[in-house]
């Protein structure tokens, strides 16, 4: 379970104990809003911040691996040059497409899907409604992608913390960045998820919906679950 530091700031910030409450994130990235609906929601951020040892790792990729993967192919190349080439084509006698006719079959087909959920599954699509609004402030309050979700006091709160890392067990210094009755909002979400897959949502009043995953926490994800699904 999260530690007493979460679960004394959580009090805090709700005024009572937390019937539930979960660390979680959104676990696909948020699609781009029309560039008008950004610029009126002020241009806020849209993803999530990274460590510096990320920045790190894809500076020694770029210059480090990359050349290295360059020379050993085109080492490669040069001793193949040194022996006899073979036509496949010519001796098959059936012309070579790149990808295959898999690839061709399965390109339309993901575009379509794509087309027919630009939200890819994140929320509802729609950028006036209030899941819409939320996302668009998402990352605004912190470049952390992890949230706290806390049931309590007939109330839903979302709540962040300013750091760029936290540790789930024992962050206390996050606050609540958002806040919505429970006549206003519903958490749907189902017991027993397999751990690491787990997602629920937060479904409005007003039929827009965010989706939810990367749930930390075995225990209080269980917990949490267990809770809104009863």
């Amino acid at each position: 379970m999260a530690k007493r530091a979460v679960h004394r700031r959580a009090r805090k910030i709700v005024g009572e104990e937390p019937v539930a409450l979960v660390w979680c994130e959104i676990h696909k990235p948020i699609p781009a809003p029309p560039k008008d609906v950004h610029r009126a929601a002020g241009k806020g951020r849209l993803k999530p911040g990274h460590h510096w040892l990320l920045y790190v790792g894809a500076v020694v990729f770029f210059f480090v691996v990359v050349p290295m993967m360059l020379l050993d192919k085109l080492g490669a190349r040069l001793d193949g040059s040194s022996r006899p080439r073979r036509n496949r084509a010519a001796r098959t006698g059936q012309p070579q497409t790149p990808g295959g006719p898999q690839r061709a079959a399965t390109d339309p087909e993901r575009a379509r899907d794509r087309r027919e959920d630009p939200a890819d599954g994140v929320f509802d699509g729609d950028w006036s409604g209030t899941a819409g609004q939320l996302l668009l402030r998402w990352y605004g309050h912190s470049p952390n992608p992890k949230r706290l979700v806390i049931l309590a006091g007939g109330h839903v709160s979302i709540a962040t913390s300013p750091r760029r890392r936290l540790s789930p067990t024992k962050a206390d210094d996050f606050r609540t960045f958002a806040e919505f009755p429970l006549d206003q909002v519903r958490i749907e979400g189902e017991a027993g998820q397999p751990r690491g897959f787990a997602t629920f949502r937060l479904s409005f009043t007003d039929g827009s919906w965010l989706e939810l995953g990367r749930l930390a926490e075995p225990e209080d994800a269980d917990h949490f679950l267990r809770t809104v699904s009863g």
